[in-house]
């Protein structure tokens, strides 16, 4: 699920890796076994896992013809881990959402390709476009919406509704990136209004339709959204370095998008949907229509090795490595704060595997579920070898043509903006990233030095010019992802009035703060909530991958297919009572003109604003090295960030009202409206 994060001062945690001992983990075990060997593979494979990246604790399972076959835990848990033990599968849940569409398509309930404001009379946008989205657009991502249509909905222990309840008022203020259908952009707002079309159509909640259609009759028995009654659920541990003891969990309140928890076992159950092995859930028809190329129906890069090309809620459904064995293979992959999770379907084969995990990513959890599903195909004799890992070979320099010269300049991608350079002599270089170096060849693309990577241009019907990048990256050991996307847009000239430059030139390195997060947001606690306005290093005209249109506005206008192109935003400055704000789809956000220091006496208080607009200060000399203790009202927190942003204390994590302050830092009080923090100072 995991969205484009707008911070820029974003706080980056070490995790400490810890070998699974005693009672903080259960070695791993199957439920069943028709191959000790196999068994014996994966909780190797699962430890290496555990080893060689951030993953925390992993929980995999692999079903085979309707059979469980292995089924194992292990890593660093404050309880022993079990087969039971739920995770977070974020992303995984859109082929829930999926699917619950689909149940009602084979209903006739829905049409695929009908507007989706004949079943959702309210839903309304400014940009007139949004009458031709159809279910169909939402599913494969080509629906044109910005992808951030949420707000305060991911928070720690706290399944408040707002997000959803709020989704459609969002959707009503914004425009479109693209026209519908034009192209497949992950789109997690897609699924969030997927999920309200199947609350109106069927009149129940999306939860209740989940287990009555789904999670019941596959006895998913440990399959849960926020919504469920979760006491007695043993979720696995979350851990950072710095501090003690596990994180509270959090719940995803936007459920199709990101909010199913649940075990390795229960997501091989579901996936026998689509091996035909569930017919009684969905009909043949719409399992095979979830498994059409969907991406190739818009603007795409070429068809190569890909772990990324979608269908109806599968991220890929030609995934490699199985593409090469002739093999089709279905994928969807998940990250949120706290956890990953990755679902691996074969369907001819009747084979899946699924690996969920705290820490870690859904690209690794994907990888470990491949090569699962490759141990067991090559124990059945289905495949001879494993192929080895693939690469481009290193590059052989060729004489660069001039047009390809000119490709040079400056390209943007979602939140990013670069400029890549070319020499005479066919070497391309990007800035910022100085230790790749690519060299131009034959073929008319530049290659990396190790062979890993593969990029060149493209100009598409739209006229617009793309980056297009192919790479294998190897995990030594696992296995091997591959990816075929454009992974930016050439930016062109935008020259700004002297009334709009010089606007904007007075917010260069300004701070602005979001004060509409709820005190529960996870937010507080991964990343530093505020956006710094940086323009002197990019294109003139552009704030990041957004053209400047006015003295107070910036648009994203970028049209990416894949992922570099998601999560776009619409940018808009206004005053109000002489306090400047920033908006930006959902957020709001306040000037560092407009956050003083905080008092540094004995005694103060903070009131969050009338409207619920938190209250955030500086850190002041005076105040540096002091012991703030904060009484806190009921619905209520505070969180203090250092001089580099990253969060020192935040009460909702630590359940401490008492920090010491650190120099240049910052700190915000959020809760209900009119609420009130009483603070007290001393060394």
């Amino acid at each position: 699920m995991k969205k484009r994060l707008f911070w820029v001062l974003s706080a980056a945690f070490a995790f400490t890796m810890i070998a699974p001992t005693g009672a903080m983990a259960s070695r791993a075990a199957p439920m069943v076994a028709d191959s000790q060997g196999l068994v014996k593979t994966a909780a190797e494979k699962a430890a290496l896992l555990l080893k060689s990246t951030d993953t925390i604790s992993v929980q995999y399972a692999l079903i085979d013809n309707g059979k469980i076959t292995v089924s194992g835990q292990t890593g660093k848990n404050d309880k022993p881990l079990t087969k039971d033990t739920l995770y977070g599968i974020g992303s995984v849940s859109k082929v829930f959402g999926a699917a619950a569409v689909m149940k009602l398509v084979d209903e006739g309930k829905i049409d695929l390709d009908s507007p989706v404001f004949q079943y959702i009379t309210d839903f309304k946008m400014k940009d007139e476009r949004y009458k031709r989205i159809t279910p169909r657009m939402l599913l494969n991502h080509s629906s044109g919406l910005r992808g951030t249509g949420s707000m305060n909905d991911s928070l720690f222990e706290d399944n408040d509704t707002y997000a959803h309840d709020t989704f459609l008022k969002t959707l009503s203020e914004q425009t479109l990136k693209a026209d519908p259908g034009a192209f497949s952009v992950y789109c997690n707002s897609g699924f969030s209004l997927a999920e309200i079309l199947v609350e109106r159509v069927s009149g129940m909640s999306f939860t209740a339709f989940l287990h009555q259609y789904f999670t019941e009759p596959l006895q998913m028995n440990h399959t849960k959204t926020p919504q469920d009654e979760l006491k007695g659920s043993e979720f696995a541990g979350f851990y950072v370095k710095d501090y003690q003891g596990r994180l509270p969990n959090v719940f995803v309140n936007v459920i199709a998008e990101g909010g199913i928890n649940s075990t390795a076992e229960d997501m091989v159950r579901f996936s026998q949907i689509f091996m035909g092995q569930a017919n009684h859930i969905l009909s043949d028809k719409s399992v095979r229509a979830m498994e059409q190329e969907e991406y190739k129906k818009g603007i795409w890069p070429e068809d190569m090795d890909d772990s990324n090309n979608y269908g109806l809620g599968w991220d890929s459904v030609k995934l490699y490595p199985f593409n090469d064995y002739g093999i089709k293979g279905l994928a969807k992959g998940g990250d949120i704060s706290e956890y990953s999770a990755s679902l691996v379907v074969l369907p001819e084969k009747k084979m899946a595997a699924a690996v969920l995990s705290s820490g870690g990513s859904s690209s690794t959890s994907q990888v470990l579920a491949s090569e699962l599903l490759l141990q067991a195909l090559k124990e059945k004799g289905e495949i001879k070898n494993i192929k080895p890992d693939k690469s481009f070979g290193k590059p052989v320099k060729a004489k660069i043509p001039q047009d390809v010269l000119k490709q040079a300049g400056y390209y943007a991608g979602s939140g990013k903006q670069f400029r890549i350079e070319i020499t005479k002599d066919g070497v391309l270089s990007i800035p910022d990233d100085s230790e790749t170096k690519y060299i131009y060849t034959s073929d008319g693309s530049f290659i990396n030095e190790n062979g890993t990577s593969k990029i060149s241009f493209v100009t598409e019907k739209n006229g617009r010019t793309y980056l297009w990048k192919r790479a294998y990256e190897t995990f030594p050991e696992l296995g091997q992802l591959a990816t075929s996307e454009f992974a930016a847009e050439k930016l062109e000239v935008n020259v700004l009035s002297k009334e709009t430059a010089k606007a904007w030139a007075k917010r260069e390195g300004v701070k602005f703060y979001i004060v509409n997060q709820k005190f529960s947001s996870d937010a507080y606690f991964f990343e530093h909530p505020a956006i710094q306005i940086t323009l002197d290093e990019g294109m003139p005209g552009y704030w990041e991958d957004r053209k400047i249109t006015g003295p107070n506005t910036a648009t994203s206008q970028i049209q990416i297919p894949g992922l570099a192109g998601r999560d776009t935003t619409e940018a808009k400055f206004y005053t109000k009572d002489g306090i400047e704000y920033l908006n930006e789809n959902e957020y709001s956000l306040i000037s560092e003109a407009n956050v003083k220091p905080i008092y540094a006496g004995n005694q103060s208080r903070a009131t969050v604003s009338a409207n619920g607009d938190a209250k955030w200060y500086t850190i002041p000399a005076a105040a540096t090295g002091k012991t703030m203790t904060v009484k806190l009202p009921k619905n209520g927190a505070f969180a203090v960030y250092n001089e580099e942003g990253l969060c020192v204390n935040y009460t909702i994590v630590s359940g401490n009202n008492k920090v010491t302050l650190p120099k240049n830092g910052t700190i915000v009080f959020a809760g209900a409206p009119d609420s009130e923090f009483i603070i007290e100072m001393s060394f």
